[in-house]
């Protein structure tokens, strides 16, 4: 087997749809197998799977597992030699998978990838970073981030990203990553620990930790309509989320006395996000800075 999908889905039916039809529709030259592993949805997505996509292998939770926990369940049953964790509210334009797997063989020291992801107007999303920092994150957690950009928080959105040159790099988004299938099930797949958000970057840390790379390259795009499912929420529950994230992050890879700082600095984030709520403002993602 040469490509396992895996698509966690929430609520987003007409665009998993879409997704799944552009994967079986595009997709040729090689042996793949996917999986929809459904968090509980309420919009019928189950049945239309069932019945629209019957090739696929759908896992159906009773109960909302968070964006890892259900990755993982899929990846215990992945054959490929590689694995896709793709978004739901994606679409193929194009045979990409072959050009992905090109690449990758290339050199087994990669352990992720990624490519193009474009907005449906063709416009280009941001989805490279740096690892995160202390000052960036201080910024973003105030919503400082979208009044100015000083120097720590342009290199950690890699503002000077060139994205028309194929080169190793520390973060990319986790809508959209190719894994090496060996690597990342001996990196005991996504942290569990996470809920949503912030599980793309640890992943991406431990596996630069253990000496494997992460590879963006140009030679293929991918539409993403971004954050369909994270739009249903308040902005308050996903604040809470993202802090949580954020909390255990900073924890695991910089230690208790900012994991501390951290979460008292995530008390004047939820008053902001509660705000935003109230007046119903639309904060930008940061794919968009």
């Amino acid at each position: 087997m040469d490509l396992s999908i895996i698509i966690v889905n929430w609520n987003v039916k007409d665009l998993l749809r879409k997704c799944l039809q552009s994967i079986y529709k595009k997709t040729q030259g090689l042996e793949f197998e996917v999986f929809v592993v459904d968090n509980a949805s309420k919009d019928n997505s189950i049945q239309m799977v069932l019945k629209e996509f019957p090739q696929a292998t759908l896992i159906a939770s009773n109960v909302n597992l968070g964006f890892a926990r259900a990755n993982n369940l899929a990846l215990e049953q992945a054959r490929g030699k590689y694995i896709l964790f793709m978004n739901p509210d994606m679409e193929l334009v194009e045979n990409s998978f072959p050009k992905l797997i090109e690449l990758m063989d290339k050199d087994p020291k990669i352990a992720l990838s990624t490519c193009q992801l474009i907005y449906p107007d063709s416009s280009r999303q941001n989805n490279v970073k740096n690892n995160p920092g202390f000052c960036d994150q201080f910024l973003i957690l105030l919503k400082l981030h979208h009044l100015f950009q000083p120097r720590c928080l342009k290199r950690y959105l890699a503002k000077d990203f060139d994205y028309s040159k194929e080169q190793e790099v520390r973060q990319i988004m986790g809508a959209f990553i190719f894994a090496n299938g060996e690597i990342i099930k001996k990196l005991g797949g996504w942290d569990t620990e996470y809920f949503l958000w912030w599980e793309d970057l640890d992943l991406c840390k431990r596996v630069q930790d253990t000496g494997y790379k992460i590879v963006y390259t140009p030679s293929t795009k991918v539409i993403h309509y971004e954050a369909k499912a994270f739009e249903q929420q308040p902005s308050l529950e996903k604040q809470k989320r993202f802090n949580r994230g954020m909390r255990i992050y900073f924890k695991k890879h910089f230690g208790l006395l900012v994991y501390w700082f951290i979460g008292l600095l995530g008390f004047i984030s939820l008053g902001l996000a509660w705000l935003s709520q109230i007046f119903k403002i639309k904060p930008k993602t940061q794919s968009k800075l």
